[in-house]
C-alpha cells in the first residue's frame, strides 16, 4: 500500500512503475500509467472453514500468529467513518452497517447486511439486469450473481436449511439445484451451468456511499 487514502480509501501502487491506483475505482490516478483501469476479478470473503471446505487444497500465506488477533477490531465497534470522516453524510444507514454493493450500467445497489440476515436469497434487478445476491450469515459471505444463463431469468430459492458452503439453491423455473457459494448447477436440467459473478464491493456504508452518492438501498 502506498500510505495515501482517496476518501478514506485506501490507494495502492505497482513496483514497477510506481502508480497509484484506486481501490473503489479499480484504475491508476497518478503515474505512468493514469486512467489504465484495472480488471475486476471476482473474490470470496468467507470464513476460513467454508473456503477449505470448497478448496481443501488451497495454500496458506504464513503469518505464523497474525491471523489471530485483528488491529481493527476498536474500529470495527466504534462510530468513526474512517481517518477524514463521511464526505457525503447518508443517514439511511448506521455509517459502520456492512453492505454488498453492487454497480452495473452506473446503477448503484446496497444491499444491507441486516437485511440479507433476514432474507439470504435475494432475487433482484438493477438497471435492466437480473441479480441473485446469496448470503451466509454465519460467515458474513455476500456473494452476487447474473441470474440469466443463457439469457433467461431463474428465480432462486434455499432447498432446506442453510448448510454454510454445502448450502444448495433451487430454481422454481427447472428445479435444478445450484451450489449457492459457487454458482454451480449440480443436478436437473441445468446440470454443468454456472452462474456468473457480478463484480460487487463489501464495505462499509459510509465508504459506499460517499463514493456512489445516488445508491439505491435494497429493502425486503
Amino acid at each position: 500500500m502506498s500510505g495515501k487514502l482517496i476518501m478514506n480509501a485506501l490507494v495502492m501502487y505497482d513496483h514497477q512503475t510506481e502508480t497509484l491506483w484506486s481501490q473503489f475505482l479499480s484504475k491508476a490516478v497518478d503515474g505512468a500509467l493514469i486512467d489504465t483501469e484495472l480488471e475486476i476479478v471476482p473474490a470470496t470473503q468467507t470464513g476460513w472453514l467454508a473456503w477449505r471446505e470448497l478448496h481443501p487444497d488451497t495454500k496458506v500465506l504464513d503469518k505464523a500468529d497474525a491471523y489471530r488477533v485483528d488491529s481493527y477490531t476498536h474500529y470495527y465497534e466504534n462510530d468513526r467513518a474512517g481517518i477524514h470522516g463521511q464526505f457525503n453524510p447518508d443517514d439511511r444507514l448506521h455509517p459502520k452497517a456492512l453492505v454488498l454493493g453492487v454497480n452495473i450500467d452506473g446503477r448503484q445497489k446496497a444491499y444491507p447486511f441486516g437485511a440479507l440476515t433476514a432474507q439470504q436469497v435475494v432475487n433482484d434487478t438493477i438497471a435492466d439486469n437480473d441479480v441473485l445476491i446469496f448470503f451466509e450469515a454465519a460467515t458474513g459471505t455476500a456473494l452476487a450473481f447474473d441470474r440469466s444463463p443463457g439469457g433467461t431469468p431463474l428465480t432462486f430459492r434455499m432447498e432446506g436449511e442453510p448448510a454454510g458452503a454445502r448450502t444448495t439453491l433451487v430454481d422454481e423455473q427447472t428445479g435444478s439445484t445450484w451450489t449457492a457459494f459457487t454458482g454451480n448447477a449440480t443436478d436437473g436440467e441445468l446440470k454443468g451451468s454456472r452462474l456468473q459473478r457480478l463484480p460487487s464491493h463489501l464495505s462499509f456504508w459510509f465508504a459506499w456511499s460517499d463514493w456512489n452518492p445516488h445508491t439505491e438501498i435494497y429493502a425486503q
